[in-house]
């Protein structure tokens, strides 16, 4: 999961299982076009294939409009122990599928590709696919800029005009999509997916967001699920607001730990006492505040928005993305905020011309918008970035904020916070990450304790995730469960 995750994270809707209409082959009434489809694959660069899969708008009509979903398979290396399809999705929501799946040989370990096809593709609204639009590259490069942690009441109305003109943008140009964008209607989707690939059961990877929309799919279709890997959970009982909540402490914590690292090496640009270098890290935002650092480009100053959520960006991945936020942050204190810019440029897949390579955050706040039905006023915005900040002096008021943009949404949530049992699957492993900062390792014990399947595997360690992180026990783990469908134990720990 990449940048979108910094603010709040979406929930499903919930479904009772049993009570979907859905038939063992079809899906429900009126379906079998969809679920009987053939893939046209093409080749589309070295041994990958790319296709496109068509699904209705509107699983209640489905004659009605239909919606392009973009495919990529890298098909399994042993052909003959072939296993089936194993779909990806990389979180956000928002992020790209297909360029997860693109990545499949660092993303996947070679005992699981031998045996089996790595699918991906971009949900609903997502990048490739027949995605939302709402603001154009230069009004998003505004949106990204602008202050996000008001202190007048002239910040404060500017706040209000940009989030009402985010929305509305939304409403003008995805009029059609933005109502059936939820993650419910992505999970069907996916059962479309999977039949038309041919096969019986879903085999699964979901990171971060992509937990949420696997858990959402085991709830619908209990019988379907093979083996399912959900890796930095989600707890679909909390609210946007409560997401958000969690985030702005697992941030803050990783900052910490982040800084305790930094301490120890050569090229560190902070005071050597840990405390004083998460204050030197706070006054530097602050300063950016009221005075945005030059980056090379008058048009693009380093705001304070954008410096947190670089920040927030380099705190996934260490020890490479702290390597790369020593570097940038050193420059920046020095004057120079390109490197910060072009940091947070690549994470969100900007290029150098201004363009970005797909929509991650008119994606990301739609989806959460239709799931959850937060819509906090401006009156409850401030009050939980002042309650925030006393906890997490960095990143509170930025987090707390955050979801102001809800409160102008056009349309109404289609979900609301539940738990998610999926009775009837077999073992759904959930993974999580004790000082992960975008999923909170809480989430991962609430999952994995709902979920009638749960398997808990924890990994020790900080970061976003856990599997290709470092940890051969975790990669161990989840490799030998997808290979031969046995799980670890419930409630094993890895270092």
């Amino acid at each position: 999961t990449q940048a979108p995750d910094q603010g709040t994270t979406a929930t499903p809707t919930t479904t009772p299982s049993g009570s979907s209409s859905s038939s063992p082959t079809t899906g429900g009434e009126g379906l079998a076009q969809f679920y009987e489809q053939k893939i046209a694959w093409k080749s589309c660069g070295g041994s990958f294939r790319c296709a496109d899969l068509t699904v209705p708008l509107d699983y209640t009509k489905p004659d009605g409009d239909t919606l392009a979903i973009a495919l990529i398979k890298l098909p399994a290396a042993d052909d003959a122990n072939r296993i089936g399809s194993l779909v990806l999705n990389p979180g956000g929501p928002g992020g790209s599928g297909v360029d997860y799946a693109r990545a499949a040989r660092a993303v996947v370990d070679e005992k699981v590709r031998d045996v089996y096809d790595v699918v991906g593709f971009d949900p609903r609204g997502v990048g490739r696919s027949d995605a939302v639009k709402c603001l154009t590259d230069a009004q998003t490069d505004a949106f990204m800029a602008a202050d996000a942690t008001p202190d007048t009441p002239a910040e404060v109305a500017q706040l209000e005009k940009d989030s009402k003109k985010f929305a509305d943008a939304c409403a003008k140009n995805s009029e059609k999509l933005l109502a059936h964008i939820g993650t419910e209607n992505a999970a069907r989707d996916i059962d479309v997916l999977r039949a038309a690939l041919g096969d019986k059961q879903l085999n699964w990877l979901g990171a971060s967001y992509g937990t949420l929309l696997g858990a959402t799919y085991a709830d619908l279709f209990p019988d379907k699920v093979g083996r399912m890997v959900l890796d930095g959970a989600l707890d679909p009982a909390l609210s946007n607001n409560e997401l958000a909540h969690g985030q702005a402490k697992g941030f803050e914590l990783a900052l910490q730990h982040f800084v305790e690292d930094c301490v120890k090496q050569a090229d560190c640009p902070l005071p050597r006492d840990e405390q004083a270098g998460v204050d030197r890290i706070k006054q530097f935002l602050d300063d950016l505040d009221a005075s945005p650092l030059a980056t090379g480009d008058p048009k693009r100053p380093l705001t304070q928005s954008l410096a947190a959520n670089a920040i927030l960006s380099y705190l996934y991945v260490p020890p490479f993305d702290w390597e790369q936020l020593r570097f940038g942050l050193q420059l920046a204190f020095d004057g120079d905020g390109s490197v910060l810019l072009s940091m947070l440029d690549a994470r969100m897949q900007r290029t150098e011309d201004g363009k970005f390579a797909y929509n991650p955050y008119s994606s990301f706040l739609s989806i959460s918008a239709v799931d959850r039905p937060d819509r906090p006023t401006t009156e409850e915005s401030a009050d939980m970035a002042a309650m925030w900040e006393k906890e997490s002096p960095v990143f509170g008021a930025f987090l707390g904020w955050g979801n102001i943009v809800f409160g102008y949404w056009p349309v109404e949530a289609t979900g609301t916070p539940g738990e998610i049992t999926a009775p009837g699957t077999g073992p759904i492993l959930v993974v999580g990450t004790t000082y992960d900062p975008a999923t909170p390792y809480p989430w991962a014990q609430a999952l994995a304790k709902q979920l009638e399947g749960g398997v808990l595997l924890t990994r020790v360690g900080d970061g976003h995730t856990a599997y290709g992180m470092g940890s051969p026990c975790i990669d161990e783990a989840i490799d030998t469960y997808l290979v031969t469908g046995e799980p670890p134990a419930d409630g094993t720990v890895c270092r």
